[in-house]
């Protein structure tokens, strides 16, 4: 039972991950979650702080998530448009076969986004895509980071409980 709560934790671990690049899915909670996992591995030490730290930091982070390309979209006067424009772009550049498209995809979604609001103004258009491009990556990096931390953590207490694994 130990194996399939720790491969269910991995599996959360590496979701997590992948849900801090796409925006459909709920990156640092899953990676939360596959954490939490190991309270229920008997012999594994997790202490009740290192879990309750982790879940205020991933509220936190999570909430950011939403306020940081927000803010950048904002303060390079864009619109909701273009920040839709940003998760739409990155969604159709994961899927395209062109290199580096989902990095591209965005800035081309929120440019396109920003056209469809005011058509008339391409320079404005240009610099609040800009903004909301700037917004998705540092909210991108931040939740890339936070998860790949879980992720070491969850490790290293697999690791440093390593003897119970060998029966």
């Amino acid at each position: 039972m130990e194996y399939i709560v720790l491969i269910l934790g991995i599996c959360l671990l590496i979701g997590g991950i992948i849900g801090s690049i796409l925006p459909a899915l709920p990156g640092l909670p899953l990676s939360w979650l596959g954490l939490l996992c190991l309270f229920f591995i008997p012999g594994i030490e997790t202490n009740y702080w290192l879990l309750g730290i982790t879940l205020v930091i991933t509220i936190i982070l999570s909430i950011l998530d939403y306020i940081i390309p927000a803010k950048g979209t904002k303060m390079f006067g864009g619109t909701s448009y273009g920040i839709w424009g940003t998760n739409i772009g990155l969604v159709v550049g994961i899927f395209l076969p062109i290199p580096f498209a989902f990095l591209i995809c965005p800035f081309l979604g929120a440019f396109i986004g920003e056209l469809i609001y005011n058509s008339q103004d391409k320079k404005r258009a240009l610099k609040a895509a800009f903004g909301s491009f700037l917004g998705f990556l540092a909210g991108t990096f931040m939740k890339v980071f936070y998860a790949l931390v879980l992720f070491g953590i969850f490790i290293w207490l697999v690791v440093k409980n390593y003897e119970i694994w060998v029966k």
